[in-house]
């Protein structure tokens, strides 16, 4: 017949009719167990859907007869962990430096704790291991603006800086060139005065003409923050200018552009974002980096009366009394 197609005679399968070359392809039906497997993965998709949340819809999407949510689950298993935790940063609330370091298992969990809020919320911008980079405070030396006591990283991490935060940390460098404070003249004498009383004096070498012209600039425009020897002022944001570490780069290019543009970054507020045992963990794990100040010690307590001051005391009372009505 006309349409009876051509079988192989090797084989005995029929053909496709199609033919390249000489070469025919043959029409070989697929294996029964691959077909078992492929109309099997069919009905397991049409009972995934009818199950599970597979469609999505305009506003949502289908949440199947088993109304299962990963995004709940995560929810639930985080919530169970933070209220397993809970006890762990209750504790570490109202513990200090020596209380921490006194218990190994405190001081694992603040230092695991911290670091993991420090590699989520920190890292982006101090770097692995708070290393810094330009723009962003190194947190592993010992040099510090505000403070390095475990108190002053707390207090810092909580207000932040130049932040949202009404206590919040507040220094401002004005902009002596842009701002037409100085001249380009001066701003150029007072960036090698600045250079001639830092480290960095060994490798820029100060121009020493123009250094001693910027003394007199540097006593009546930057004294008043960075004190009469550049030493600094943490009570005010002011970093100390005798040594050879920069914020914005190391350059003379660099220390008089900071000098003409007046840069300062901000530090986001953590108060609302963490509670007060996460930011002590954190400020725990950036004080343990390798920089950190021993906190003041604890002022003495107050001694009690003996019985010879009490003979007094009469006396005493009657004096502060009379001085406290004035």
């Amino acid at each position: 017949m006309a349409n009876e197609r051509e079988r192989d005679a090797h084989s005995g399968t029929e053909t496709t009719g199609h033919e390249w070359d000489g070469l025919k392809e043959l029409d070989t039906p697929l294996p029964r167990w691959w077909l078992y497997i492929f109309y099997a993965s069919i009905v397991a998709s049409i009972v995934y859907w009818v199950l599970m949340p597979a469609w999505p819809l305009v506003n949502g999407y289908t949440h199947g007869i088993l109304n299962q949510s990963d995004r709940r689950n995560v929810a639930v298993e985080v919530q169970a962990l933070q209220t397993a935790r809970t006890p762990m940063f209750e504790r570490l609330a109202t513990a200090d430096v020596a209380a921490i370091n006194a218990d190994p298992q405190l001081q694992e969990f603040a230092r695991a704790a911290g670091e993991s809020v420090f590699g989520d919320y920190c890292r982006t911008c101090h770097g692995a291991g708070g290393v810094g980079a330009p723009g962003y405070p190194v947190l592993a030396d010992d040099v510090w603006i505000w403070g390095g006591t475990m108190a002053d990283i707390e207090h810092t991490i909580r207000v932040g800086i130049r932040s949202t935060h009404p206590e919040t940390r507040m220094s401002a460098m004005p902009a002596f060139g842009r701002d037409g404070i100085l001249t380009p003249a001066q701003v150029g004498d007072v960036s090698e005065y600045v250079i001639s009383i830092s480290a960095a004096n060994s490798r820029l070498h100060a121009d020493a003409a123009a250094a001693a012209r910027g003394a007199t600039v540097f006593q009546e425009q930057c004294a008043a923050c960075h004190g009469a020897t550049g030493a600094g002022d943490r009570a005010v944001g002011a970093p100390s200018l005798t040594d050879d570490v920069w914020l914005y780069g190391n350059s003379r290019e660099e220390i008089r552009r900071q000098v003409e543009l007046g840069r300062g970054g901000v530090m986001p507020t953590w108060e609302a974002r963490f509670d007060p045992g996460t930011i002590r963990a954190l400020a725990y794990y950036v004080h343990e980096m390798g920089g950190g100040e021993p906190d003041a010690p604890p002022a003495p307590a107050a001694t009690q009366p003996t019985a010879a001051d009490a003979s007094v005391a009469p006396a005493q009372s009657t004096n502060a009394g009379g001085g406290a009505t004035r």
